[in-house]
Parts: structure tokens; C-alpha cells; sequence
């Protein structure tokens, strides 16, 4: 079964800080295995559906070859448009090329899904496509689909002085 893993964060579980807005903003560490026969390429991209307005895009790459198999811890460098050489990196909902990590405002957690779509096809060979472009270019051309989820989110300021203060008194 074609699988997307991290040594960061397990499916389901909550991202750490250092991958976040909040800490050093670094890509997860990223693996992979088992790909679909004849892949020619992979397109991973990161995204955020609880966003108020709608799905937000934090990170999207293309033209992965299928020889990797993993990415290694910070990649996504902002403003980078090749990655390893060969990797173009597109435009994030921060409008900036590379990884933009969770962010969400004050309240529920929201969910981020990594999804690594395998190709029969490569892309152009051009930085800056955005999630919606490349969607588009990759119709006809999917082998599979793997997907690791995390979760990050954060209180506001007066939740946590509350449950600070409420702890403290107890």
C-alpha cells in the first residue's frame, strides 16, 4: 500500500511546534513507500480545509522523482524555487513559494493534510505553480494518492489565562 509517513507526528496526532508559525517554521520530515507502478513523478501538497475561507494551501511541491523517498526536515525553505536539485516548489496561500507551516487563529485545532499524489507524468519545469494550477495539470495522470494528517491549533490569550489561573488556584 503506497504510504506517506513522518518521524515528526503520527496520523491523527498533533504537529509539533517547530513546524508551525509559532516555532522555526521548518517542513516535517516526510517518507514515503511503495508507489504506484509506473510513476513518473510526485506532487505533494500540504493543506489546511478548516480555513475560514475555505481550503489554504501551506505547501506545494512537484516533479518529486520516484527515486526519493523521503524529505528531509526543513526543505521548504521560503522563497526557495528548486528543492534537492530538481524539485520545484509552488506558491503557498501566504503567497510565497515554499512552506508557509500551520497557523491557524485562536479556537478549534485545525486539521493539515499532506498529500502525495504519484504521476505517470512530470510537470513543467517551472517554480511557482500554484495548488489550484497544479491540481489541474495532474487530472488524467493520477496513480495514487497517499496522505498523512496532523493536527495543530491554538488558544486565545484569555483562554489561557483562564485555565492558567484555574490551575494556579487549585
Amino acid at each position: 500500500m503506497f504510504t506517506l509517513k513522518s518521524e515528526a507526528f503520527s496520523q491523527g496526532s498533533e504537529i509539533p511546534l517547530e513546524y508551525t508559525c509559532l516555532g522555526e517554521n521548518l517542513s516535517p520530515p516526510l517518507c514515503w513507500e511503495n508507489l504506484p507502478e509506473g510513476t513518473r513523478s510526485l506532487v505533494l501538497i500540504c493543506e489546511d480545509p478548516d480555513a475560514p475561507r475555505g481550503i489554504f494551501t501551506h505547501w506545494v511541491l512537484y516533479n518529486i522523482p520516484p527515486s526519493l523517498s523521503a524529505l528531509p526536515k526543513g526543505v521548504g525553505k521560503i522563497n526557495e524555487a528548486v528543492i534537492m536539485e530538481h524539485i520545484f516548489q509552488g506558491k503557498n496561500d501566504f503567497g510565497k513559494l515554499g512552506y508557509g507551516g500551520p497557523c491557524p487563529p485562536p479556537g478549534k485545532p485545525h486539521r493539515y493534510f499532506f498529500r502525495l499524489i504519484a504521476l505517470d507524468t512530470e510537470l513543467p519545469q517551472e517554480a511557482g505553480l500554484t495548488r489550484k494550477q497544479v491540481l489541474e495539470l495532474i487530472k488524467g495522470h493520477i496513480l495514487g494518492e497517499a496522505q498523512l494528517m496532523g493536527m495543530f491549533g491554538r488558544v486565545s490569550l484569555g483562554k489561557f489565562l483562564k485555565g492558567f489561573l484555574k490551575a494556579k488556584l487549585l
